[in-house]
């Protein structure tokens, strides 16, 4: 059986006809950017996310950026973060010209890890990055409860966590800003690049319009040095659609989870993450850890089954940042999670048996080359 790692076609199908008429309002009222179709889904994402406000930006990358800038981060701040991520989160701190400072992760999860967050926190610390990881959110309670005793501002990075929930409230809505991501394959994915950052901070929200705009208030009054961020017109349309259907798709998305974990559970050589009972993750990924994960990943492929990796090479091992005091990081956890980390397929269009079917590959592969070689008769 083939089990494609994604499969958005699957995803649109249903939706084509409604997405269609959205993008024809749009084109009808030249609203191409920002416009009044950005701001209704920055209406609606704000109620979703119970948080005051949201401000529709053009990538997650540059909702992060934004927001360090906004919260007034400048050359030689440290911002702490984790290096289990994808390498937008480190970049956003360079482009504002401070410091990342990365602190390891716990062994069960992969999340920023509370208890060393503290030891690394210096005079120059000005703000703190948790990344809600495969959907799972960080512990957000000690981690804000330190915060605020050295009165740190904290962004989240819900990139991957659109619905999830930390103790009944959703990703976004803990921190001082909560930055997403709406790349295609996201579990609310636009038709193109796109991203939001949502707060309940009145005066950061009105100074993130600004610098989305080029720092301008009024149209040719620049206030200050901004930057063309807005998001545009057409992936507001799509993103109100799809919105409707996040619940829909993150519950398709538990249910496959569970199906994993019920065939894979107790299977010698695969570890499963902890998913952890203070709230509920979005499942954006379903991932496993074991050895030998390059040969597992292309054994799978021999069967029909696509893998990911998130993400083989942890952010202060990249060659970006070679001669950067990160290099000189240990962080062996980290390390661990990238070396055997694995990604099944998943998404919501996925079927029982195909879950089924990846699942028994995984275990076929899997014990297959832990299994010695036959050694011949003489």
């Amino acid at each position: 059986m083939q089990v494609p790692f994604l499969d958005l076609k699957a995803q649109h199908a249903p939706i084509r006809e409604e997405i269609a008429r959205g993008l024809a309002a749009v084109i009808d009222d030249s609203a191409f950017a920002g416009g009044k179709y950005v701001a209704e889904f920055e209406s609606d994402f704000a109620r979703y996310c119970g948080t005051r406000f949201a401000i529709g930006v053009s990538n997650g990358t540059e909702s992060l950026w934004l927001c360090l800038l906004a919260l007034g981060i400048k050359p030689g701040d440290e911002v702490i973060t984790v290096a289990a991520t994808f390498i937008a989160t480190a970049e956003a701190i360079s482009h504002a010209g401070a410091v990342p400072v990365f602190v390891d992760v716990d062994d069960r999860t992969s999340l920023m890890d509370p208890e060393l967050l503290e030891a690394a926190i210096t005079p120059r610390t000005k703000a703190i990055i948790p990344v809600h990881l495969y959907g799972q959110m960080a512990d957000m309670d000690p981690i804000l409860r330190i915060a605020r005793a050295h009165g740190i501002p904290v962004i989240e990075d819900a990139a991957q966590a659109h619905g999830a929930t930390y103790r009944g409230r959703h990703a976004g809505s803990l921190g001082r800003a909560g930055s997403f991501s709406f790349y295609p394959g996201k579990n609310l994915g636009a038709m193109g690049e796109a991203g939001a950052i949502t707060t309940d901070d009145a005066d950061l929200a009105d100074r993130l319009r600004v610098l989305r705009d080029h720092g301008q208030r009024t149209k040719y009054n620049h206030f200050e040095i901004g930057w063309n961020a807005r998001m545009d017109g057409m992936q507001g349309a799509v993103l109100r659609i799809k919105l409707r259907r996040l619940d829909e798709g993150n519950t398709r998305r538990r249910a496959h989870s569970e199906h994993y974990r019920s065939l894979l559970t107790g299977t010698s050589g695969i570890i499963l993450p902890e998913i952890r009972s203070y709230g509920e993750s979005s499942h954006h990924l379903f991932v496993v850890r074991m050895r030998e994960r390059d040969r597992v990943i292309a054994e799978m492929a021999k069967r029909g089954i696509s893998c990911g990796i998130h993400y083989p090479i942890p952010v202060h091992r990249q060659p970006a940042y070679a001669t950067h005091p990160v290099a000189q990081t240990s962080l062996p956890v980290t390390e661990r999670w990238a070396a055997d980390v694995v990604s099944l397929p998943m998404y919501p269009e996925l079927q029982e048996a195909q879950v089924a079917a990846a699942a028994q590959a995984l275990k076929a592969v899997v014990a297959e080359l832990s299994s010695p070689p036959a050694v011949a008769a003489l």
